[in-house]
């Protein structure tokens, strides 16, 4: 194992705004760290899992790319195709930059949902859950519930594999 230089710390970001665009800001701000922590991960390591449960870098990638599309897209949207497979395994077929593509592509997508919405307390078309659909706030919130849980595993996966840490 290899020690990197630590990457900067980026603190949460700073503002006084409304409380949508706040909300998406640390989204985004979580989101971006995920991002940092696969970038420049070599083969094998991207993909190798890092735990027992068979979690990676790239896991955590297709996974993340496909919750936002379906909590935003297909769930509060109510986009006219089945869910995105928000379980399926990392293919011989995928690599870091195309997944880390792919996810980049769905947080266009979702931000296009969320700037779309006017107001946070509106349900959305349907539920991944068996609930009633949930409100934009309610998918904001739990996308960056989601986000930073996972952001953590990729602290540690990525501090396993070369030492680097700092977000």
């Amino acid at each position: 194992m290899t020690t990197s230089e630590p990457r900067a710390d980026l603190r949460p970001p700073g503002l006084n705004a409304d409380e949508k665009t706040t909300l998406l800001t640390f989204l985004d701000y979580l989101r971006e760290s995920v991002l940092a922590k696969a970038e420049g991960v070599p083969e094998p390591a991207v993909r190798t899992a890092g735990v027992p449960s068979g979690t990676s870098l790239l896991q955590l990638l297709k996974h993340l790319a496909a919750v936002e599309l379906n909590w935003f897209v297909w769930a509060y949207a109510g986009a006219d195709r089945p869910t995105w497979e928000d379980e399926a395994t990392v293919c011989a077929d995928d690599t870091a930059s195309g997944l880390a593509d792919a996810y980049r592509e769905a947080i266009v997508r979702a931000n296009e949902v969320v700037l779309a919405c006017t107001d946070l307390d509106r349900p959305g078309a349907r539920s991944l859950r068996e609930t009633p659909p949930p409100s934009m706030r309610w998918v904001l919130v739990h996308m960056i519930e989601e986000t930073a849980r996972h952001a953590g595993h990729a602290d540690i996966l990525r501090e396993q594999i070369d030492g680097s840490i700092g977000r």
